[in-house]
């Protein structure tokens, strides 16, 4: 018989509770925290990311119902609704989104070498947002629309494992193009990007950098083509040139020529204009490398469907920003049990398990291998990689 931790509890484990300490001291996170410390309030919010649950009271109240193993979950202080809510008001955010690119360091490192299905040697980023609609009344700060509050999650993804390398929560008004100027673009790394990320100037500042970029071009586009490629138009690609921008400002910005790749979409019968400064690879590989863009817009569909990004415990924007972070460091998490342990199920599949499971005092990898027929997340392939 297992007479080890229970399963929340070993899924905790996993996480760096040396790097969370020293964040909680930098910026002083416990100061007049006598009963309920930024360690309860993770383990507390990672649990409602588990098991769904839908307030700060079904919070308190789950885990009251088992008194006798909150020390065994790792809970030291006092779980009340109102402990919980001071804590998501008064915690600095900051502690759990430092946190969270801790854990994304480890995942992002475990799925290195999972094939994306592309002969590419460097990396490859999708760069996207989503937003999040909020009541006006009640998040006055997060500034959108006159009528309308909102705020963004600007993710740049790792498309092996679909690990975000970098996130940002802001409010509704921040233009997405202003992301690429807090990136630090890796020289060999491929970043692709719709048409919203389309300013030259900053586009530049990749190619300068050593990196590529694939994204849409926008319309109308003033160019002058410099020489062509052939083009196996047996898959609806249409022509690969090589071109110079001649508008004024456009010329300003990227003074170098680009590729542009036409390609007709054989399944919805659009028109499609790619723009690159990889001049190497084929003009299908720059058709797939966007086509792979799809996964960021995945990435998000998947969070907010499984993870408690939607409705929020608190209103400020430090609780709102606290719950965002927890929820990213408890997808991180799960992540880098399904490749520590090898676990066969999508990630879908664990979250499922994890969630009537907290309480239970089994192996963590008994649960999550030892699968029955029908049970091995098969019905997920078409989703992540990661779920």
């Amino acid at each position: 018989m297992y007479a080890g931790k229970l399963v929340f509890a070993q899924l905790m484990e996993l996480a760096p509770w040396h790097t969370f300490r020293r964040l909680v001291s930098k910026y002083n996170g416990d100061f007049n925290a006598r009963t309920f410390r930024c360690r309860d309030q993770f383990l507390c919010m990672a649990f409602a990311q588990l098991t769904y649950r839908q307030s700060l009271r079904d919070i308190a109240g789950c885990l009251q119902a088992q008194p006798s193993k909150l020390y065994h979950m790792g809970l030291r202080g006092n779980v009340t609704r109102s402990n919980l809510a001071d804590a998501n008001e008064r915690r600095d955010w900051r502690i759990y989104a430092e946190f969270a690119q801790s854990l994304i360091g480890t995942a992002r490192g475990l799925y290195a070498d999972d094939d994306l299905g592309l002969d590419l040697d460097g990396t490859v980023y999708a760069l996207d947002s989503t937003t999040i609609s909020l009541c006006l009344s009640l998040f006055p700060w997060a500034d959108f629309r006159e009528t309308k509050a909102a705020i963004k999650i600007h993710t740049l993804l790792d498309l092996r494992g679909a690990i975000p390398a970098f996130m940002l929560v802001s409010d509704g008004l921040l233009h997405d193009v202003n992301i690429l100027d807090l990136l630090g673009p890796e020289p060999g790394s491929f970043y692709v990007m719709d048409r919203a990320y389309v300013d030259f100037e900053r586009l530049f500042t990749i190619n300068q950098a050593g990196a590529f970029f694939v994204t849409r071009a926008k319309k109308p586009l003033k160019y002058k083509r410099m020489a062509s490629q052939p083009v196996d138009k047996s898959l609806g690609l249409i022509c690969d040139q090589e071109i110079a921008l001649t508008g004024f400002y456009s010329r300003k910005g990227y003074p170098r020529t680009l590729r542009r790749v036409r390609l007709k979409d054989p399944e919805t019968g659009k028109t499609l204009v790619f723009l690159t400064n990889h001049f190497e690879v084929t003009a299908k590989t720059v058709c797939d490398l966007y086509r792979s863009r799809w996964q960021v817009e995945l990435f998000f569909k998947w969070i907010k469907q499984h993870l408690r990004i939607n409705q929020f415990f608190g209103r400020s924007e430090n609780a709102v920003k606290c719950q965002i972070w927890i929820a990213v460091a408890t997808y991180l998490l799960v992540a880098i049990a399904r490749k520590r342990l090898q676990v066969p199920l999508s990630l879908h599949s664990m979250l499922q398990i994890l969630s009537v499971t907290p309480f239970e005092n089994i192996s963590l990898n008994q649960l999550l291998t030892d699968i029955g027929p029908g049970e091995d997340g098969r019905d997920d392939d078409n989703q992540l990689k990661l779920i």
